[in-house]
């Protein structure tokens, strides 16, 4: 590898102030219930090497905290409002009764600045879901407010053969990680909160398998390719699919998510990007939805 290009690509974050996806941690509560806090908030975020701008989040990032509990359990997310104006949190693609679907005003009162409110559910099914405000999302959501939710874990086509490939049985994960899409607002075109260099690189090494769940909070389409490396659909929404399926571009929708696994069989550091070019180009050069992966030689 050419450790000047790796220094130099993962120098940008490092210096980027603020980032997002941290996994919260539950409090456990005597009847074993998991109690999360959440914090809507406005602050000031680097999107990109010193550019600062306002965005709505939960606790203070973006994307705000990942939530990941087990099937069966029962969660309590007690939700603060710090925003100037009233907000709620819709659950999509997780299983809710109809009052914690979180949409006001259908099936809950709007969460008023400086209220407080408590979604109390099981978490019954499993999940490749996020968490996003639902009150003025145009808003709220495009400035920051969105987040991973994931129950249990989609089950991986081990020892599968796809395309006459097969997939090994006792496969182990170096990495699981969500990669949440946007496009608008204050954020703007972004992964994971962050415009390109300030794009944070998966670091893998040679022959690890990883996976990744996408997840689209943006407006628009997201075409996202990865050089070199075929991606193995196989979940959709949280759903494993009865085929899974090799893709070296995936269409990401708005709202849709998508799980994919990869084996890193090569080193270098590739550009991993949505391919929609206006996504990823300006005229100083590339900026937004880029990223990379940087492979170890093994």
């Amino acid at each position: 590898l050419d450790t000047a290009m790796v220094e130099s690509i993962m120098a940008y974050p490092a210096a980027t102030e603020g980032s997002g996806n941290a996994i919260l941690e539950p409090e456990i509560l005597a009847d074993g219930t998991k109690e999360f806090e959440l914090t809507a908030k406005i602050v000031e975020w680097e999107v990109e090497p010193g550019k600062l701008v306002e965005a709505w989040t939960y606790n203070g990032i973006v994307p705000g905290p990942q939530i990941r509990v087990d099937l069966g359990d029962k969660l309590r997310i007690v939700v603060h409002n710090e925003l100037p104006m009233g907000t709620d949190i819709h659950w999509h693609g997780v299983s809710t009764p109809n009052n914690m679907d979180g949409v006001a005003p259908l099936t809950q009162p709007l969460i008023k600045s400086g209220e407080t409110f408590v979604y109390e559910f099981d978490a019954e099914e499993p999940a490749v879901g996020m968490y996003h405000a639902h009150h003025h999302a145009q808003m709220q959501v495009v400035n920051g407010m969105f987040a991973a939710f994931i129950i249990d874990e989609v089950p991986l086509p081990l020892g599968q053969t796809v395309s006459g490939i097969e997939i090994p049985a006792d496969l182990e994960l170096a990495a699981e990680m969500p990669m949440v899409l946007n496009d608008a607002g204050n954020i703007g075109f972004s992964l994971n909160g962050k415009s390109f260099p300030a794009t944070e690189p998966l670091v893998v090494d040679e022959g690890d398998w990883f996976v990744v769940h996408y997840y689209n909070e943006g407006l628009t389409d997201h075409p996202m390719h990865l050089h070199q490396f075929e991606q193995l659909v196989y979940a959709k929404d949280g759903i494993p699919l009865d085929q899974p399926y090799f893709a070296d571009t995936i269409n990401i929708a708005p709202g849709e998510r998508y799980s994919v696994l990869v084996q890193a069989d090569r080193a270098g550091v590739w550009v991993w990007h949505c391919h929609i070019l206006t996504h990823v180009e300006r005229e100083e050069g590339m900026f937004g939805m880029v990223t990379a992966i940087i492979v170890n030689e093994a």
